[in-house]
Order: structure tokens, then C-alpha cells, then sequence
């Protein structure tokens, strides 16, 4: 009878958290920070494939790592919301509980499961202030940290952290913030250790506006993206329904048919 290998629980639990990490590193880096008007998520990206979503009105998802576990993962908090929300109140969807949620799943499939998921994430949900703004990031193994206004994940992620620790500052602008993600992504990955210039088709950025009603997530990309990293100031989108209503084209009537006779005062007749 052949015999079986025996490996001790913590001996697993090691193999595991290693594979996941070399995973992870072997990936582009993301940074996530709170500036003046909201939340910023920036991560080197060349492909079409997003590595940062909106998950719901005000709360919003960014990853490293394998796109196809995240990609499932983020479907999954999509899901999520949308049930909380049309089941209680848009007000009960929070980031809090959208990471218990991926903290029990990632913990769940890192037990359980032969392979673990070589994922890092981060839900992030804008506050009115730049104190009250949200960040949690969840690893691979279930673990979630509520981190300080600003943080960074895959590649050499310590690093990247580092910089943005010494010089951020929340009561800054979008240009300023980004221009601090952005070298800050660039500090690592050089040849020799030299810095890296990033441009905006290695980007991709997006936000969290605190002064958004409604739906506080946007992209920004193309020429905004190029403005605001050559010093240029966030010009927001225009919300729906901000360029008011169209005026009556020519020769349209005003009023319904079924009005018509309606109009007229008693005294009238």
C-alpha cells in the first residue's frame, strides 16, 4: 500500500500564503488615497481589462492580481448591493459590510480550497470629509485592515506605501493627489533601481467624488486624464439631467390633445 505524504496544518498554511504572495507581487501595482473632493484609485493597467469598478452609489472596488478571481469577486459585490439595496435601502449598502462579506469568502476558499485565490482588494466608500472616507483592504487569506486615508497593493507594494506615506496629505486637490500616485507607481520597477515615468495610456484612474449626489463613481480618461497629470485642474462630468430639458422644436404643440377644452374658466361657457 502506498504510503501518503503527511504535511502538518501550519506547513499548508504556510505553502498556501507564500504561493498566493509571489502571485500577487508578480502583478502591477494599485494605490488607493483620499484627497480634497474625494477618493482616488490609480493602477498601472495596459490592457482593457478594469482592474477598478464602482460597486455601488458611493463605495467603489480596485484589485491585484489574477483578473479572473477578482473579476469574479467584484461580479459577486455587485450582486450584493444591488440585493441589500432593493431589499432594505440604498443607505444599508456599505463598504464595511461589502468587506465582511470578501472577507469570509477569501477566508472560506483559503482554507478550504486546494488553491488559493491570488487576489488583493481594496472597497473603498467616500465620506463627506476626508476623515470620514472608508478604505479596507482585504488579502487573500480573508485578513482586512481598515487603512489610514491611503494605501498600496501588489508589486512591491511596501515600497510604493512609503511615498505616499511621507508626502500625502488629504486636504490636497485631484492633480496633486494623482501626481503623488503616479510617482509613487513609478518610485519601483525601474531598470537598476531608477525611477519610471508612467503615462496616461498606462494608467488608469478613476475617483470617488464626494460632491456627486447619487452615484459618486467616474473614470477619468483620454484628455482628462492627460490634462490632470500635466497640472490642469478635474473638470467633473455633468451629472444627468444637469443640461435641463430640450426646448420644443418647431411647429410642436406644447400641450397634450387630451388637454385641449380643459383650459377653459366656468364663466367661460
Amino acid at each position: 500500500m502506498a504510503m501518503q505524504f503527511y504535511a502538518s496544518p501550519e506547513q499548508v498554511q504556510r505553502d498556501r500564503s507564500e504561493y498566493a504572495r509571489k502571485g500577487i507581487a508578480r502583478g502591477r501595482s494599485a494605490v488607493v488615497l483620499s484627497y480634497s473632493g474625494g477618493i482616488l484609485l490609480v493602477a498601472e493597467n495596459l490592457t482593457s481589462l478594469r482592474k477598478i469598478s464602482e460597486l455601488y452609489d458611493k463605495i467603489g472596488f480596485a484589485a491585484v492580481g489574477r483578473y479572473n478571481e477578482f473579476e469574479s469577486l467584484r461580479r459577486a459585490g455587485i450582486r450584493m448591493a444591488d440585493m441589500l439595496g432593493l431589499s432594505y435601502d440604498r443607505r444599508d449598502v456599505t463598504g464595511r459590510a461589502l468587506a465582511n462579506a470578501y472577507t469570509q469568502t477569501l477566508g472560506a476558499i483559503f482554507s478550504e480550497t486546494q488553491k488559493p485565490y491570488e487576489v488583493e482588494i481594496c472597497v473603498a466608500q467616500v465620506g463627506a470629509t476626508p476623515e470620514a472616507d472608508e478604505l479596507y483592504r482585504i488579502t487573500y487569506d480573508g485578513s482586512v485592515m481598515d487603512e489610514p486615508g491611503f494605501m498600496a497593493m501588489g508589486g512591491q507594494a511596501e515600497a510604493i506605501a512609503a511615498v505616499l506615506k511621507d508626502r500625502h496629505d488629504a486636504a490636497a486637490d485631484a492633480g496633486a493627489a494623482l501626481k503623488l500616485a503616479v510617482e509613487a507607481l513609478g518610485s519601483v520597477g525601474g531598470e537598476n533601481g531608477n525611477r519610471r515615468e508612467l503615462e496616461a495610456k498606462q494608467l488608469e484612474v478613476a475617483v470617488l467624488d464626494r460632491t456627486r449626489k447619487g452615484r459618486a463613481f467616474r473614470r477619468i480618461a483620454g484628455a482628462a486624464l492627460t490634462t490632470l497629470l500635466e497640472g490642469g485642474k478635474d473638470v467633473p462630468e455633468k451629472e444627468p439631467g444637469d443640461a435641463g430639458a430640450p426646448a420644443p422644436g418647431e411647429d410642436k404643440p406644447t400641450v397634450s390633445a387630451a388637454s385641449e377644452g380643459h383650459d377653459e374658466k366656468p364663466e367661460d361657457k
